[in-house]
């Protein structure tokens, strides 16, 4: 009579339905659904199969014993319970998975030096002989789980975790575990497409798993044939014959299989780098005759099976949570929309994604969709009748042999709305630019509160600015808001979306306002009056660029020729290079950080200037104290609202100190000279003692042009100069 045994097999959330019926499949005469696995009974073939044949399980646990334990001393003695020498040589080694709590364990690593002791104590002989530990390829890997004051005792039969096939070697980035990319297919219905003699197809494959995963079950291979190192090749009760029928088993059903005709399945590839490694991965798989893949774009996606069948389109896209792709992601999903909608309609269609959201922009409705986690990040796979009344957005009608038209994914309700409003200020404002010659310009800014960004044309790039949403705002829905008018720029500006870049705007402190945020280094020119100037729209917190301060640069500009210029708080040097370009005599410019003045370095030397006009690293308070008898005709000041960076001898608060500032400005201010001094904190008061002592005059409406008239408090400016 055969002995029934206990097993716990393992699996990724969201899988346990479908691995119950897989191992009931495999022979198990009963079978139950908890977190993240599924308990069994069945014998030691059973064991054996779940562990070759399963496609959706991590690890099979032979259940040995399950005991109360309520101190690392009782732990001690329950695992003493077991005669261990039914399973390890006293010469052999073994290694302790333990996970979960206990009283009197304070941590993971202390329990499984417990549970290592029972054991090794229990075996170890009158000579010194004793088990070893070797935690990379034990004998023996036993598994201890604690929960609430119970301990289940176990011996993986594994070895290593069932997803690790043995074939993907080499990958691209952020792979699918394979029995996660199992999971997908058999939610997708794929094992009866196959049967059917189905097609399938990804037009993003990266390292090839849905492939091959997808070539291994219509073959009939079992997923871990080729795994030479199990959890149970050494243990005592290890039976090597029934093991080897059941191997042999296997062995003769793939070979039937992959005699069989093989199916229609294509993978494309964008990256050529990616190429050979997903093809060596598919060789060391045995499919390489049932899967081919090709170099390919989405866009030019367009699946041609041999005999015209249809089957199923699966796809991982990427959904990068970094809001700084969120253009390029809502662009891609909507392109993966239009080509399933043009190019693969009867098909079925997999997608699975960590941003519902950006699944959406498909413009395809999903008759399913499932839960599923790709490790502890929440996914969503959604399931597609590639139909004609599934589409939000129904391709054109196109004649027979005729190119399938690229059309634009349309907008919901909330980004139409926010879209209408772009056109109306790109009709106004875009007329103004092209007459006065400007091609850098704020084109929205919050002008509607739901979508509380600012929108700045740069030439053929956009800048995108999204303010933090008051806390009243919910999270998920700023989210959409923001993905709404991600998803309307490239259509009402005409750019490709790889030229938009969004920032989160914070308030920035200390070093942080010098620190880069990505590392990108995607530098290009602009033009702005007689001068060209460097922009960088992704690395750092501002583009180098103040726009709104666009008309004071080129009045500065006016004002400079065979004038002495002096530029504190410099920034990128921009004005410098407008008063340098316009014939300064001189110039120099003054700032803390050495990033800012690499960066006002390059924009000198892209219009030919020389190092004649000096660039200062320094504290501009110190500066000015220190700097003896220099005079300057102009002098521009654009402080920061407040800095406390490490390099400063002390904090800079543009309300407190403005006074000593401009005091000590104006000292250096020859007779007859102009000083303009300008700041963006809105709750900024002048020194009433600083206008009795100089002639102050507020220019601020003179400094402000059309594209930021709506934000009339954007920034406040004055000139200064001595009274006679």
């Amino acid at each position: 009579m055969r002995e029934i045994l206990e097993f716990f097999v393992t699996c990724p959330k969201g899988v346990e339905g479908l691995l119950r019926d897989e191992v009931l499949a495999l022979g198990a005469d009963a079978a139950k659904e908890t977190v993240a696995g599924v308990s069994v009974q069945g014998d030691i073939e059973l064991g054996y199969r779940l562990c070759l044949w399963s496609r959706l399980g991590n690890r099979v646990l032979l259940v040995l014993k399950r005991f109360l334990a309520g101190t690392a001393e009782d732990l001690y003695a329950g695992v003493q319970l077991i005669d261990w020498r039914d399973h390890l040589a006293v010469d052999g080694t073994l290694a302790i998975d333990f996970t979960g709590t206990l009283a009197g364990v304070d941590n993971t690593h202390f329990g499984a030096l417990k549970v290592k002791d029972a054991i090794v104590d229990q075996l170890r002989r009158p000579d010194g002989t004793r088990p070893g530990v070797d935690k990379v390829r034990p004998d023996l890997r036993i598994n201890v789980h604690c929960h609430r004051g119970e301990v289940q005792l176990a011996l993986d039969l594994s070895g290593a975790s069932l997803h690790q096939r043995g074939y993907r070697l080499q990958q691209g980035a952020a792979p699918l575990k394979e029995n996660l990319a199992a999971a997908i297919l058999i939610r997708a219905g794929w094992p009866a497409l196959a049967e059917a003699g189905g097609a399938l197809t990804d037009p993003m494959c990266g390292s090839g798993t849905f492939l091959v995963e997808a070539a291994l079950m219509a073959a009939d291979v079992a997923p871990n044939l080729q795994r030479e190192h199990w959890g149970f090749s050494r243990w005592q009760q290890h039976v090597p014959v029934l093991w080897q029928k059941v191997l042999a088993d296997a062995r003769e059903r793939a070979e039937r299989g992959l005699a069989r005709p093989p199916l229609w399945i294509r993978g494309y590839e964008a990256d050529p780098r990616l190429l050979q490694p997903v093809r060596n991965n598919i060789q060391r798989a045995g499919v390489g005759e049932w899967v081919k893949v090709f170099q390919g774009e989405l866009a030019t996606f367009a699946p041609n099976p041999d005999r015209g069948q249809k089957g199923l389109v699966v796809c991982n896209p990427p959904y990068g949570e970094r809001l700084g792709t969120t253009a390029s992601l809502v662009y891609l999903y909507q392109k993966l929309g239009e080509v399933l909608r043009q190019q693969c309609q009867g098909w079925q269609a997999a997608i699975f994604t960590g941003n519902a959201d950006l699944g959406k922009r498909m413009g395809i409705r999903s008759h399913k969709q499932y839960n599923l986690f790709n490790g502890a990040l929440p996914c969503k796979l959604l399931l597609m009748d590639l139909q004609s009344e599934r589409f939000v957005t129904k391709a054109a009608d196109t004649p027979a042999g005729a190119a399938a038209p690229v059309e634009a994914a349309r907008l919901s309700e909330s980004a139409q709305m926010f879209a209408n409003r772009l056109k109306k200020n790109l009709k106004n404002l875009g007329k103004w630019a092209r007459q006065q010659g400007i091609e850098c310009y704020r084109v929205y800014d919050a002008d509607i509160p739901e979508f509380a960004v600012a929108v700045d044309l740069y030439g053929d790039r956009v800048h995108v600015q999204e303010y933090a949403p008051p806390q009243s705002i919910d999270e998920d829905k700023a989210q959409a808001r923001l993905q709404d008018v991600m998803a309307a720029l490239p259509q009402v500006l005409g750019v490709p979306p790889e030229h938009i870049a969004l920032k989160q705007r914070q308030r920035q402190s200390g070093k942080q306002q010098y620190q880069r945020m990505a590392q990108q280094g995607e530098f290009f020119e602009v033009r702005e009056g007689q001068v060209r100037l460097l922009v960088n729209l992704t690395d750092y917190l501002d583009t180098g660029l103040f726009l709104d301060h666009r008309p004071i640069r080129l009045r500065i500009a006016a004002e400079a020729k065979g004038k002495r210029f002096l530029n504190l708080f410099c920034y990128t040097a921009t004005a410098t290079v407008h008063a340098a370009a316009a014939g300064a005599r001189s110039t120099t410019s003054v700032d803390l950080s050495n990033t800012y003045l690499d960066w006002a370095r390059r924009n000198l030397s892209l219009n030919g200037l020389s190092d004649l006009h000096k660039l200062v690293r320094s504290d501009v308070m110190a500066w000015l104290e220190q700097a003896g008898d220099q005079q300057f005709d102009l002098i521009f000041i654009d402080p920061p609202t407040f800095s406390n960076s490490k390099k400063l001898e002390g904090v800079f608060d543009v309300q407190r100190d403005h006074a000593r500032l401009l005091e000590l400005a104006m000292k250096r201010l020859a007779p007859g000279g102009v000083l303009y001094f300008s700041n963006n904190f809105r709750r900024f008061r002048m020194d009433p003692a600083v206008e009795a002592r100089y002639l102050v005059t507020d220019i601020s409406a003179e400094t402000l042009d059309r594209d930021f008239q709506r934000n009339s408090r954007i920034h406040r400016t004055w000139k200064f100069t001595h009274r006679p």
